[in-house]
């Protein structure tokens, strides 16, 4: 374990991890994936590898504001194989998660935990999505009770994070601000629970369930 800049980071064999605060007991949960639903998607196979290339999508962090006002605890799950690839490092990462952290807190909203999986397909890890294994350990190491999870909603922007969602066990929004569009729906290999045009729009949907 190590320490940059005040935040703790701590070297895994399953994931790279950003642990920020603690939940409280009974706490609802909301699952973000990041690139496509925080911020612009650098396209397919691409990736954000530096501060310089990370942009905000509109809305989303008054939207990730209101989830915090109203008593949620919101996560960030993303897969970040440019790391393994070599194109960009987890200092990078940290950069960008100083950022974001930042612009939610003054915008009024919170993250509990940014959780990283650095490997690639062909490593087989437990942690790369569409596994579950990033929410499972953030159920664990956040002490999640089974009935909070049920209960939680995760929003990504692809069928992969719908298959994550599903192997979690929770419920699925894909948001069409990032990969995935409404028109492909015929392709897709699995149906989420809901969809969504954006974070502030699968926001007003978790509020109205």
């Amino acid at each position: 374990m190590f320490q940059k800049r005040g935040i703790a980071f701590i070297d895994m064999d399953t994931s790279y991890k950003n642990k920020v605060n603690q939940i409280s007991n009974g706490a609802r949960i909301v699952f973000l994936d990041r690139d496509g639903v925080v911020n612009k998607c650098p396209g397919d196979q691409k990736y954000v590898t530096n501060l310089s290339e990370f942009e905000f999508l509109a809305g989303v962090l008054s939207a990730i504001a209101r989830l915090t006002k109203i008593g949620y605890s919101v996560f960030i799950i993303s897969n970040q194989a440019g790391v393994s690839k070599g194109m960009y490092s987890s200092d990078d990462l940290k950069d960008i998660d100083d950022y974001l952290l930042k612009m939610v807190k003054d915008a009024g909203g919170n993250i509990c935990g940014i959780y990283y999986c650095i490997h690639q397909d062909k490593d087989e890890c437990l942690c790369r999505k569409p596994k579950p294994g990033l929410i499972f350990k953030a159920v664990r190491e956040n002490e999640i009770d089974q009935a909070a999870l049920k209960r939680s909603f995760f929003i990504g922007d692809s069928i992969r994070d719908v298959l994550t969602a599903r192997q979690a066990g929770i419920k699925s929004i894909l948001v069409f601000s990032g990969k995935e569009k409404f028109n492909s729906k015929n392709a897709w290999e699995v149906n989420p629970d809901y969809t969504a045009k954006d974070l502030s729009s699968a926001v007003d949907l978790i509020l109205s369930t």
